[in-house]
């Protein structure tokens, strides 16, 4: 506690030395300080109860898990089914990414990847944009599809 050293000096007796007297009347206005702090009134345990009740926080803000997903349960393989929803729906859209063919169909990303560059290869979607991140196809719009 930081106790300044005048009010210690000031109350004791001039008659003393002060080194001895000095510590004793500290000792004494320290526990007089906590018998000062004992005498405010306590609160009955119903009036602490009512109190808890009332207001202020309640109970204890927990740490928030974060968000999260829906773990999904995309196939790593083609069904025949999907092998053929796949070769019907996918050159048919006008923008062909691996992400939106992994929505509609429901694959897994890699087999996404490896399906559309084997369309690439076949003529049947042409690449508007590879690179490292990011593969973007578009449908392949010929002159006889126009006429």
């Amino acid at each position: 506690f930081g106790f300044p050293a005048t009010a210690a000096t000031a109350s004791s007796p001039s008659t003393s030395s002060p080194g001895t007297l000095s510590r004793e009347s500290h000792r004494e206005t320290e526990e007089e300080r906590f018998t000062m702090a004992a005498k405010v009134q306590q609160k009955s345990k119903e009036q602490k109860m009512a109190a808890a009740m009332a207001g202020g926080k309640g109970k204890k803000k927990k740490w928030s898990k974060g968000k999260s997903r829906d773990q999904v349960d995309n196939k790593v393989l083609f069904s025949k089914e999907q092998h053929d929803r796949f070769h019907a729906e996918v050159p048919k859209m006008k923008l062909i990414t691996v992400s939106s063919v992994v929505e509609k169909l429901k694959i897994n990303a890699g087999l996404a990847r490896r399906a559309l560059r084997d369309l690439a290869e076949d003529g049947k979607i042409r690449p508007v944009l590879i690179s490292r991140a990011q593969r973007i196809y578009t449908r392949n719009v010929t002159e006889e599809d126009d006429a």
